[in-house]
């Protein structure tokens, strides 16, 4: 095991022993380990099926059922896409033919660089100011291709992580 995998499996025996007590603790525990990592390890899913007397697999299809989770490691930023209606009645499927077109990747990919995560999103809850994008949690209104092209250059050139 690497070191990373030791930590990971440190940290979340840690996570799991300080809230597997609590009523309907496995989504805390899911939430806690992303918010450490970044998105789930796959050698923790092991570890919280059977702090939680379930199998992976029950484990598994919490995370694929709620969109937040994420198995995999993130670029440095996470772009959101607005998939809703009123977004796209505001030029949504244009921003996001754009943005896969710019950053040569689909939704759930990375760029080479690591440094953009495109994921789609269902409402941001700023319908009238659509289309919308959020950069880690930052909620970005009215964004023509332009305005994105802006914004993935300021986010290549960021010294700060969004995420």
């Amino acid at each position: 095991m690497d070191a990373t995998s030791v930590r990971a499996s440190e940290t979340t025996q840690a996570i799991i022993a300080q809230l597997k007590d609590k009523p309907g603790a496995l989504l805390p525990i899911l939430h806690q380990v992303q918010h450490q990592f970044g998105y789930i390890p796959a050698n923790t899913i092991p570890m919280i099926a059977d702090a939680m007397q379930q199998t992976a697999a029950e484990i598994h299809g919490v995370i694929s059922f709620y969109r937040h989770f994420h198995t995999t490691q993130a670029g440095s930023h996470r772009v959101e896409i607005c998939r809703a209606e009123a977004c796209q009645a505001r030029g949504g499927r244009q921003l996001e033919s754009h943005a896969k077109q710019s950053l040569d990747i689909d939704y759930h990919q990375t760029t080479t660089d690591r440094n953009i995560t495109l994921d789609p999103v269902y409402c941001l809850g700023n319908c009238a100011c659509g289309p919308n994008i959020r950069v880690g949690d930052k909620i970005i209104g009215r964004v023509s291709s332009e305005k994105f092209d802006r914004i993935v250059k300021d986010l290549s050139t960021a010294t700060v992580q969004i995420q």
